[in-house]
């Protein structure tokens, strides 16, 4: 199975795949443990603002990182997040990046044109799926407007979500899908990006909730597995009610990040930071999101690749 049938199966069985941020690169080996250990399936993922304002060095890094502790049977390894316009508004040279990563060996890849007019986003995920498929890798795309990752701080919750603001339409989603022949696609319907590098990066996030009816007029529309981003602290019952709705991959990047950002300002050791990204991602394997011992349900008896 390749990443794309993976997803595919594990909406099939009613569970989406977790995908891990990783923006350390001491991260790496914890939560494959963690994931193993919950006898679970999910990917590890980075994104190109975690290279620029973290720690994870750049595709290469994070590969060469992953090979040393990967393990084919429970994690793949995914390119989350490169804009054709990045935070700061500034464009980006994209195909580059995923076209190294392919290169490299990454399983699945994401373009971010989410910032541009509807067909411009098309045109540019068009061009990455044709460099993707043509290398059988699965390509993930955004539509609409998933707010957090900027330097400004996004309006109060409550008023985001009862404006709707930057939520994906319906009839734009079946033309984008349509069109660029993506496999994957993130979808606004509540959630916030967690704050990576300004002066609110320490605080708890909002709890999200999903606009449910949104999501599965979204599944049903597209007919492709949908991306939840901005996963961290979503109110458990709508984002279990979300995956029974469509979503099949679930990004989750602020809870295990400020684990180990914290951990090791406070103690300045490595290991316990890790102690604690491990700790932080089993729990949310087994007791947030219920998935531990769910591995077989996704993969059944056949051969990962």
């Amino acid at each position: 199975m390749n990443s794309n049938e993976i997803v595919r199966s594990a909406q099939k069985a009613g569970i989406a795949i977790p995908a891990f941020n990783i923006p350390y690169l001491p991260m790496v080996q914890p939560v494959i443990q963690a994931v193993a250990d919950q006898d679970c399936f999910a990917l590890l993922e980075v994104a190109r603002i975690e290279w620029l304002r973290g720690e994870a060095g750049g595709p290469a890094a994070v590969m060469a990182e992953f090979r040393r502790w990967e393990r084919p049977e429970y994690v793949r390894l995914h390119l989350d997040h490169i804009p054709v316009v990045d935070e700061d508004q500034a464009r980006v040279e994209y195909l580059p990046i995923i076209s190294e990563a392919i290169g490299l060996g990454y399983q699945s890849v994401m373009v971010d044109a989410s910032r541009l007019k509807l067909d411009d986003n098309i045109a540019a995920t068009r061009q990455v799926v044709e460099i993707a498929h043509a290398a059988g890798v699965p390509v993930e795309a955004e539509l609409g407007s998933v707010l957090g990752h900027g330097d400004v701080k996004p309006p109060p919750y409550e008023e985001l979500f009862s404006a709707g603001i930057g939520f994906t339409r319906v009839e734009d989603a079946r033309r984008f899908v349509q069109e660029t022949g993506c496999d994957w696609l993130s979808v606004a319907v509540g959630t916030i990006h967690g704050p990576f590098a300004n002066a609110w990066k320490d605080e708890k996030k909002p709890q999200a909730r999903l606009k449910l009816d949104l999501v599965e007029e979204l599944s049903q529309a597209t007919g492709i597995p949908l991306v939840l981003h901005g996963g961290s602290g979503v109110r458990q019952s709508d984002l279990l009610e979300g995956v029974k709705r469509g979503i099949a991959k679930i990004n989750v990047g602020t809870e295990i990040r400020q684990p180990y950002e914290i951990t090791l300002r406070e103690t300045g050791s490595v290991k316990a930071a890790q102690t604690a990204v491990y700790q932080r991602t089993s729990w949310l394997i087994g007791e947030y999101f219920g998935w531990a011992g769910t591995r077989d349900r996704v993969l059944g008896n056949q051969e990962v690749r």
